[in-house]
């Protein structure tokens, strides 16, 4: 199956600009990726094109379909960049809503910095082209009260309070925060040991979850910065199709080799 000049389901060495060029418009269905933080990482000397790759993303994107951008800043001097939130703003101004800013809270922290509180946490930027056509809210969060009903109420623009109707039942679970938690490091980001080649690994269960909720199965996921090749394992693992791009020759045959291993792990247990 091909999508433009390329074929899914597979990994290409290639710059992501120059890429995202030959995909015809409207055809992603989820992007999921992790830019380069600022300098903190030599990814193979790739930079990050913001200003061209953020319009072709825009355009490969379906109406509909979404866009996961997870970032941080660097911090140099005692100080933040601010350049997840200047990434930010750029989707928007190119025609993306920003749909969800939400957080990937991690279970360890960085070296502490003595004027700071510890840092433990990134920036998940959900962007969607128009209204998310699909959203699959992941509900393995425990309700406190069980079997009542929902109700409560909201102020109006001059302050009033106005209660709703009672609402419907509560279920046992419900959706989760937008503040997800994730283990990471060696051997808990991905049990793969092949995938710590790579200098940051995205965290198998963040790509899971974000793959189950905006796409089914038989959509595309694409990364344009595919690295060790977390996102598309994942894609593969729940029956949607992907495509990654990374310009590095290295870190794409270390992804192939990974994933072929696991293609093969699935074959023999059938």
């Amino acid at each position: 199956m091909k999508l433009g000049q390329f074929e899914l389901n597979n990994l290409y060495t290639e710059d992501n600009v120059e890429a995202l060029k030959k995909i015809p418009p409207n055809s992603i269905d989820l992007t999921i990726t992790s830019p380069p933080y600022d300098d903190l990482r030599d990814y193979n000397g790739y930079s990050l094109n913001l200003d061209e790759l953020v319009p072709l993303l825009h355009r490969a994107t379906k109406v509909g379909g979404v866009v996961v951008w997870v970032v941080a800043d660097k911090t140099e001097n005692g100080s933040e960049s601010g350049s997840s939130f200047k990434q930010a703003l750029k989707f928007m101004e190119v025609g993306f809503n920003l749909h969800d800013t939400m957080i990937y809270e991690k279970d360890s922290t960085c070296f502490p910095n003595p004027k700071r509180y510890h840092q433990i946490f990134e920036y998940m930027f959900v962007f969607s082209k128009g209204a998310p056509k699909t959203a699959n809210l992941i509900k393995d969060r425990k309700n406190k009260h069980v079997g009542d009903f929902l109700k409560g109420g909201e102020r109006t623009k001059d302050g009033q309070l106005i209660y709703r109707r009672r609402g419907s039942k509560i279920e046992e679970y419900g959706a989760r925060n937008n503040i997800w938690k994730y283990n990471v490091g060696y051997m808990k980001s991905s049990k793969d040991k092949i995938a710590y080649e790579h200098p940051a690994i995205m965290p198998e269960k963040l790509a899971e979850d974000h793959i189950l909720s905006w796409s089914n199965p038989g959509d595309v996921v694409l990364d344009v910065f595919s690295g060790s090749g977390t996102a598309a394992k994942m894609a593969y693992l729940n029956d949607r199709h992907y495509l990654g791009f990374d310009i590095s020759e290295e870190y794409n045959k270390l992804a192939a080799k990974r994933i072929r291993r696991f293609q093969n792990q699935i074959s023999l247990s059938i």
